[in-house]
């Protein structure tokens, strides 16, 4: 939203007047401008008040007349600047990664190239005329608008709901121009008033060197040309349109600066490459699960030739809730994005297998089955929306769109969603923007939007990091609701163990993008965890139940960095049971209860030991 301010009001008064002057200026005055007299260069006088020129036209006459075409150019080559510059650098963002690449480069080197260069290059290859130096100064100013708008739509396009309309299979052009332009029109609205008026000085700068206008037409550029003949003899017929250019340009001058002055600061601010492992991963596949949901079978995800999850394996039943705990940068939303194929281009993810149910999420699975099947609730409810839509418009579209629906059921289904998720007044809340509802009114919109369609899995990526306490109880219950009464699988990221162990059937420990332990949620509930990481954690979850004179422990050091990950156990450098060979050698996930598996080499030689003695014995 633009705020007034003075100069704002000012400028817009101002560009009025002179709006009204050019289209009255030639009805009232155009005869005088062009009437040929005697007089020639006479000098100011009561009769003509800025004199004559070398034909005996009156000169304020014709500035005035000139107002017109003046503006008419200016605001037609602005168009042309804004357009082009606009569809290039928001073009880039919709389209491929190799596209991207090649149009951002386009940008770069349009935008070494001075200004008045461009224009004076394009001008001499088309020719004198108006038409020429409109097009001229249009292509001149373009990359300004393509540089500033690329720049813009970087930060918007990795926003959730973007990511979320390109898992919905919205086309490029819907994607452009629903959410990436509404949400960077405020700094492209300035930069056009402050276009405008460069491209109006440029026009003049073009007429005045005889590039621009040609005879018998004129604009204030060309009157200023023949005025500068009678620079000593008649300065005043030289000051009128320079007065004009220099007015004009400082009114559009002052609506740019209060655009600026007035815009909303908060308002300015993908799916992933997959494909079929080229060669084992190092870590073992798990044993498949012929009754799975979702297989995830030797996951990769790399960026910049450095793996950030290096061969993640697990499952997830129909109706099961899985957690997927660690610490920050462990990779537990990279799997999870990897899983829902919103990765951004600059990563990419490998595996064996990567499916749900009978849908090869590998192969580039259709766009209505992924908006269909998979759900996903993101971790900041405020990024969840777009800003410059109407809740009512967002979650209406994956239903017209994917399931046939008119605006008036989707509404209705809409509507009841937000009613399931005890949103009061939901038929109201779906006129309302973002951010006239409160952070958990968001998250719970965002879970019925995620539910809309009955997704068979829902992915939940930290959904209640940023929720406090109370509302976090809510969210929890609203997710444990729709996994009862509608059996829909989960996938339930979080750093908090406790809230894993209050929602979560079954829960993989991650730590430097791998999983260190697999296990029930009872045996994660009852302190049965076998990792050393794992027990780490539970040891610094605060209790309810613990006494006043225990204090928490806390893990040492930090997590190692994605290329400098060992080749053994990431966790060896802040373990307490380290042994030699943790530092070299990778352990491998072995059984120690039922559906409870671990990676660590010092169950694997308590289970070696074990079994020496019991041959002993025997």
């Amino acid at each position: 939203m633009i705020r007034s301010s003075r100069g704002l009001a000012a400028g817009l008064a101002g560009l009025g007047l002179i709006a009204v002057l050019a289209v009255a200026a030639p009805l009232i005055w155009g005869g005088d401008a062009a009437h040929l007299s005697g007089a020639a260069r006479e000098g100011a006088s009561g009769e003509h008040w800025l004199g004559t020129d070398a034909l005996g036209r009156d000169v304020l006459a014709r500035t005035l007349a000139a107002t017109r075409l003046t503006l008419v150019m200016t605001l037609a080559a602005t168009a042309i600047a804004g357009t082009a510059g606009i569809l290039l650098g928001t073009a880039v963002w919709v389209s491929g990664r190799r596209v991207r690449e090649a149009g951002l480069r386009l940008i770069d080197v349009m935008v070494s190239y001075p200004a008045v260069i461009l224009a004076l290059a394009v001008a001499a290859i088309l020719g004198a005329g108006t038409a020429a130096a409109v097009v001229a100064i249009g292509v001149a100013w373009s990359p300004a608008f393509a540089r500033l708008t690329a720049n813009l739509a970087a930060s918007v396009a990795g926003r959730d709901f973007v990511a979320a309309a390109r898992l919905l299979g919205v086309p490029p052009h819907r994607i452009l121009v629903r959410h990436l332009l509404p949400n960077i029109a405020e700094p492209l609205l300035v930069l056009l008033s402050v276009a405008f008026a460069g491209t109006l000085t440029a026009l003049s700068g073009l007429s005045f060197i005889g590039l621009g206008v040609q005879a018998p037409s004129y604009d204030w550029g060309a009157l200023l040309n023949t005025g500068l003949d009678a620079l000593y003899t008649n300065p005043a017929e030289a000051l009128g349109p320079a007065v004009a250019i220099t007015l004009t340009g400082v009114l559009a001058s002052f609506v740019g600066d209060g655009l600026a002055a007035g815009a909303d600061p908060h308002r300015i601010g993908i799916s992933g490459r997959l494909k079929k492992a080229p060669a084992p991963v190092a870590a073992p596949a798990a044993a498949l699960d012929d009754e799975a949901l979702l297989t995830v079978d030797g996951l990769r995800v790399s960026a910049g030739g450095v793996d950030l999850v290096d061969g993640v394996s697990f499952t997830v039943r129909p109706g099961e809730i899985v957690g997927v705990v660690g610490e920050s940068g462990s990779g537990k939303s990279l799997t999870a994005m990897a899983v829902a194929r919103l990765l951004p281009d600059t990563v990419t993810a490998d595996a064996r297998t990567l499916r749900l149910d009978d849908l090869d999420l590998l192969a580039g699975a259709a766009p209505d089955r992924l908006a269909t099947e998979i759900g996903v609730v993101y971790q900041d409810p405020a990024a969840s929306f777009n800003p410059a839509l109407r809740i009512g418009g967002q979650l209406t579209e994956v239903l017209r769109r994917h399931r046939g629906l008119d605006r008036k059921a989707a509404r209705a289904r809409a509507a009841e969603a937000l009613e399931s998720v005890r949103i009061t007044r939901p038929a109201a809340r779906l006129r309302q923007h973002p951010h006239e509802l409160s952070g958990g009114m968001r998250q719970r919109a965002m879970i019925a939007s995620a539910l809309l369609t009955g997704p068979r899995l829902l992915v939940a990526d930290e959904p209640t990091t940023a929720l406090d306490v109370t509302v976090q109880a809510e969210i929890l219950d609203l997710l444990r609701e729709a996994n009862r009464r509608g059996g829909t699988a989960m996938l339930f990221i979080s750093h908090d163990i406790g809230v894993i162990a209050s929602l979560c059937h079954r829960v993989l420990v991650m730590y430097a993008g791998r999983i260190v332990e697999e296990l029930p949620v009872e045996d994660l509930a009852a302190g049965r965890a076998r990792h050393p990481y794992t027990r780490a954690l539970l040891d610094a979850t605060p209790r309810v139940d613990a006494a006043a004179e225990d204090a928490l422990t806390t893990i040492p050091g930090r997590p190692p960095a994605p290329a400098d990950r060992p080749a053994g156990c990431a966790f060896a450098s802040r373990c307490a049971l380290v042994m030699p060979q943790c530092a070299e050698v990778l352990p491998a996930a072995i059984p120690v209860g039922a559906g409870h598996r671990a990676a660590c080499h010092v169950l694997d030689q308590h289970a070696a030991d074990t079994s020496t003695a019991e041959e002993t014995a025997s």
